[in-house]
């Protein structure tokens, strides 16, 4: 494989209203890609549209939807089938986290997270990768993260669905060899997005520097650049660092204890 041309290409990306799926849409149109943008705010997602319209010159439709519904991937199908379109890359990048005892989370926002983190990532992974298979040009991005290297403590409930995204992807990266699909699971530490906002405290990060956006886009799109793309990639030498730590040279207790100790300064 060699460098990704996304000229013509279509890109559906979820969570495209801000963050890391926003950042995804601009250097994606820097790039040549024409794009779907799919997330609950149709206002933030008209604005970003027309700005990469204005900038970048290609197309783009915007699809308002709330990904916490039953069979989130048919319904993007269906309404992509209806605008006449041809999607031939998709990140999946939508996604939320709570922050706290387990025990003490709300039953209700458990279950919204499970729908978006894990759900909608299996449900429009599904509902695409035939096509993107057959069109053999694109790519497969679901956002995971370093989240999922470890059990997490009072974001018990996210660091499970992080380890579903990251499983989940890298088998689908075996499954896609010699279509032409790249598949990848990206993930970063902490990032400065709107994240840290619906989580309700900065202090889940546990006290590390926040990532910028830009740098993690980046990072993704230079392994799909790739001639082997890996199945996974970490964003940054640090946490690399932690997730060969977390895997090989430290016990299961070790790593859930130290993580415990690094979020239960935001408790």
């Amino acid at each position: 494989m060699t460098a990704v041309d996304y000229h013509g290409q279509l890109t559906l990306i979820t969570g495209a209203s801000a963050g890391l799926g926003a950042e995804f849409a601009r250097q994606l149109a820097a790039r040549g890609s024409y794009l779907v943008l799919v997330a609950r705010r149709k206002d933030r997602l008209e604005k970003l549209a027309a700005e990469l319209r204005a900038q970048y010159a290609v197309k783009v439709h915007v699809v308002a939807m709330d990904l916490a519904t039953d069979h989130p991937g048919q319904a993007l199908a269906d309404q992509v089938e209806r605008l006449g379109l041809h999607v031939t890359s998709v990140v999946n990048n939508a996604g939320f986290a709570s922050f706290g005892p387990f025990h003490e989370a709300d039953p209700v926002r458990l279950h919204q997270e499970i729908a978006v983190d894990v759900t909608a990532v299996a449900d429009i992974s599904r509902a695409f990768i035939e096509q993107l298979r057959t069109a053999g040009c694109g790519a497969l991005v679901n956002v995971a993260s370093m989240a999922a290297y470890q059990p997490n403590p009072r974001m018990a409930l996210y660091g499970a669905t992080k380890a579903f995204v990251l499983s989940l992807t890298e088998a689908l990266w075996e499954e896609s060899r010699g279509t032409g699909l790249r598949v990848i699971a990206l993930s970063p530490g902490a990032t400065r997005t709107e994240f840290f906002d619906v989580v309700g405290t900065e202090q889940a990060a546990g006290g590390t520097k926040l990532a910028a956006p830009a740098d993690v886009v980046r990072t993704a799109l230079a392994a799909l650049d790739r001639r082997n793309p890996p199945p996974s990639v970490i964003v940054g030498r640090a946490n690399r660092a932690m997730a060969f730590l977390a895997r090989r040279l430290a016990t299961r207790r070790q790593v859930i204890r130290a993580i415990g100790r690094l979020t239960a300064q935001g408790a």
